[in-house]
């Protein structure tokens, strides 16, 4: 786990299970109908209970930039922030989908008041994008969107599942903390 400060704000990246994070909120990388049934998804969906996708398709649909919050379920986190990278489930997405979306979950997030939350990577499994690729638009749309806000965000965590991902978001972060 390394943190890295970069305006006021803690952002930690760290490999693990994202279903196992302690924050208030965690983000899927959802579709636009909100079927959670790969990656990340189905992952949150087994650990913390089929009550979340039903909660979230009662929701859809959802189009790409835009997200929607659910309870967690059995989860540690308190929310379940729903944000599309791609349209049908197990289609494919691109670095302005990730954007779009990641902005969408910060955006969901300060609505909320939420003090932490927890991204995995936005469109690096079944999107098929490059985690490097991935993790730069991620950052990038945390720090614009939160960039003049009243940022009640304190900490967000990238949670990679592999060496490569965390690498990706290491890198990313590194970038922008010398050129804020």
């Amino acid at each position: 786990m390394r943190e890295f400060p970069i305006a006021g704000l803690k952002i930690i990246v760290m490999r693990g299970d994202i279903t196992e994070v302690e924050a208030d909120a965690i983000v899927v990388p959802a579709n636009s109908r909100l079927i959670m049934g790969g990656g990340v998804a189905g992952a949150v969906k087994r650990k913390g209970g089929a009550e979340i996708e039903k909660e979230a398709m009662s929701k859809a649909p959802v189009p790409v930039g835009k997200a929607v919050t659910t309870g967690a379920g059995a989860l540690k986190a308190r929310f379940v922030i729903h944000a599309p990278t791609m349209e049908r489930p197990a289609g494919e997405t691109d670095p302005d989908k990730v954007y779009i979306a990641t902005q969408a979950a910060v955006r969901e997030a300060l609505g909320l008041g939420l003090k932490t939350i927890a991204f995995p990577g936005m469109g690096t499994g079944v999107g098929g994008l490059n985690p490097l690729v991935a993790a730069r638009r991620m950052v990038k749309a945390v720090l614009d969107t939160l960039h003049g806000s009243e940022q009640p965000l304190e900490r967000v965590y990238l949670v990679a599942f592999d060496k490569e991902l965390e690498d990706a978001f290491k890198t990313a972060v590194e970038e922008r903390a010398e050129n804020p």
